[in-house]
């Protein structure tokens, strides 16, 4: 009903405004918290309340500041009414304009600011915008862009749209900018909700007034309803706040305005220093106002019982809401994925430029070093050509880590974004993908021509193009396997600590250490999931195989030859049809952990969104 009536507001130039209230809203953890909260769950015996029968409401047009000490709940609060938090791990209701909350359609139609930035580091001001403009909107770019124009403008940044968003190594925009642009990434769709989890925090007096001023106008003029938490706020900014909700301990201390505050703290006896505001006063001498309030202590029973009494009505409402609509096709989505992604991957020094001097390099240095290895017919050089195969996927397959870091960074906006309705898992994975193709392709062939060449390799342009070939099916089978595992781990120094203990397990069983014969049959199934195993047998395939392997000696003895190229593929249980069957096991590896890695990710977000 509200998404109708929003359409029907939009066509006759209305714009719907929302009305936000809490009920005797109660929360407590269920479930123990950490990294892996998402796939394991182990109930525990929760102790105490985050939240206890909290009422409050937010109105159109109005600034509501959820204020209190650290830890007394103003984030808990502010992820529920935002929909981050599921409503069946809650008692009590969440109510919009009158009507149960529909937290997937509520994430749609409003803005949620993080305290924490996540913004992508190379991209421009501008960029970062349209990118979030032309993923929410339906339409032409020129839409967008004129959008962008509108914000940047609003938002005081036209003087730095070309300017770099920057990190901890790379300077670029100040605090205070990199705050607003935080806000217009959520305000590009032009929300009726505007949710902001402590938005002065961590800036100078300066920028926070800033920040404030632009709420406060975009609350009055565009009948915007704000909701913020907020620590320690100056005069300047108290001044344009409506509505005060003062927690401690997760239960409603006061809830009202300022001045109600002040009249309350001279009831209870409080003379308020001239040099301190009255919220941080109160925030001081929390307990005697404590003493004030009515408290009713809640039994977990009772609150089961609300349970079942309110969470069907959180369930039911709005029913035919729940089918998740997006603003683009999936081509459209991946097209602007993409280009977003393949800028900031030429824009990544460790990731670009350093990963084609890292293969040009070392394709020149190992092939100086292996050089003519293949061609010496006076001296048996075959386990020095094995060797030089085995270090080259070595090198291939642990080089794939660097893009871990950028995996991760991607991951947290893509949680964000995904919850907010901008696109869909799916569009992401492929984006990802096709980038990384012509991208490795050409890492593949910087590598591969030097060192096949120095080598001494087959000398026949067939034997360089399917050398090439699995090298380029090499680096992407270790490229998905790093996104997979980039989607399970909760930081850079696990992910890095897994995948190198999977190519270290990898490489043992691949069959140059231990004959697949010797491998004892309970870890025979390590074998065949290895990622070396099927590249080196190419390669030896590759070399040895064909008419040329039937008539090239690989060991001799006293002039006569003891081995030849096709007797030593038979040795190894090798036929020359395995390197295209192989072939298409690699490719099932690269479609298998990209699958798998698309699952977690959706996993992740699908919780999320519930």
């Amino acid at each position: 009903m509200e998404l109708l009536t929003k359409a029907q507001n939009t066509m006759t130039g209305k714009k719907t405004q929302y009305r936000i209230k809490t009920k005797k809203l109660c929360y407590r953890l269920s479930s123990t918290v950490d990294q892996f909260k998402w796939l394991f769950k182990r109930e525990v015996t929760p102790k105490a309340y985050i939240l206890k029968n909290v009422d409050f409401e937010a109105r159109p047009g109005e600034i509501t500041a959820i204020a209190g000490a650290s830890g007394a709940g103003k984030t808990t609060l502010l992820e529920i009414v935002a929909g981050m938090i599921p409503l069946s791990s809650t008692a009590g209701q969440v109510i919009v304009n009158d009507q149960p909350m529909n937290a997937q359609h509520f994430r749609r139609v409003s803005g949620y600011v993080t305290q924490e930035e996540a913004l992508f580091p190379l991209l421009t001001v501008e960029e970062t915008l349209l990118y979030s403009a032309r993923l929410r909107f339906h339409g032409r770019h020129q839409k967008a862009t004129a959008r962008v124009s509108e914000l940047l403008r609003e938002l005081g940044l036209q003087h730095v749209a070309n300017v770099r968003i920057g990190s901890d190594s790379n300077r670029g925009i100040s605090g205070g900018e990199k705050r607003r642009v935080s806000i217009g990434v959520d305000l590009v769709h032009d929300p009726a909700v505007l949710l902001l989890d402590e938005p002065t925090s961590g800036l100078d007096s300066s920028s926070a007034l800033d920040v404030a001023l632009l709420l406060k106008t975009m609350a009055s003029t565009q009948g915007k309803t704000i909701v913020l938490t907020i620590h320690q706020p100056g005069f300047r900014i108290l001044e344009l706040i409506d509505q005060i909700l003062l927690l401690s301990n997760g239960t409603v201390i006061h809830n009202g305005h300022l001045h109600m505050l002040e009249q309350r703290l001279r009831y209870a006896g409080h003379s308020i220093p001239l040099q301190v505001n009255v919220l941080e006063f109160a925030i001081e001498v929390m307990e005697d106002l404590i003493i004030h309030v009515e408290e009713s202590e809640i039994e977990y029973g009772e609150i089961e019982g609300e349970f079942k009494h309110v969470r069907p009505n959180s369930i039911i409402g709005n029913v035919h809401e729940d089918r998740v609509l997006f603003a683009n096709p999936l081509f459209k989505e991946v097209f602007i994925l993409g280009h977003r992604f393949s800028n900031i991957i030429f824009r990544t020094k460790q990731l670009f430029a350093a990963r084609i001097m890292q293969a040009l390099l070392a394709g020149f240095v190992l092939g100086t070093i292996f050089m003519n290895a293949a061609n010496d017919p006076r001296r048996a050089k075959l386990q020095t050509q094995i060797g030089f195969f085995a270090f080259s996927l070595t090198f291939l397959m642990s080089s794939a880590t660097e893009g871990l870091p950028i995996y991760l960074q991607e991951r947290r906006i893509l949680m964000r974004e995904t919850s907010r309705g901008a696109y869909r898992i799916s569009s992401y994975v492929i984006s990802n993908t096709l980038v990384f193709l012509p991208f490795l392709l050409g890492v593949a062939l910087l590598y591969a021509t030097p060192v096949y060449w120095l080598v001494g390799l087959r000398r026949e342009i067939d034997g360089f193009l399917y050398f090439s070939l699995v090298v380029w099916m090499v680096i992407l089978m270790s490229n998905s396997l790093v996104a997979c595992f980039s989607a399970l781990v909760p930081n850079f120094i696990m992910g890095t600590s897994l995948v190198a203990g999977l190519m270290g397990s990898f490489f043992l069983f691949s069959g140059f250490f231990i004959p697949k014969e010797d491998i004892p049959s309970y870890w025979t199934f390590m074998h065949y999931l290895s990622l070396f195993k099927y590249p080196l047998e190419c390669f030896l395939i590759n070399e040895y195989g064909g008419e040329q392997g039937r008539g090239r000696c690989l060991q001799s003895v006293g002039g006569d030859c003891i081995l030849y190229g096709d007797w030593f593929l038979m040795q190894q249980g090798l036929k020359p049809s395995q390197k295209w069957i192989n072939l298409g096991i690699m490719l099932g590896f690269i479609i298998g952990y990209r699958w798998l890695g698309f699952l977690i990710l959706w996993h992740r977000s699908y919780r999320i969104s519930k």
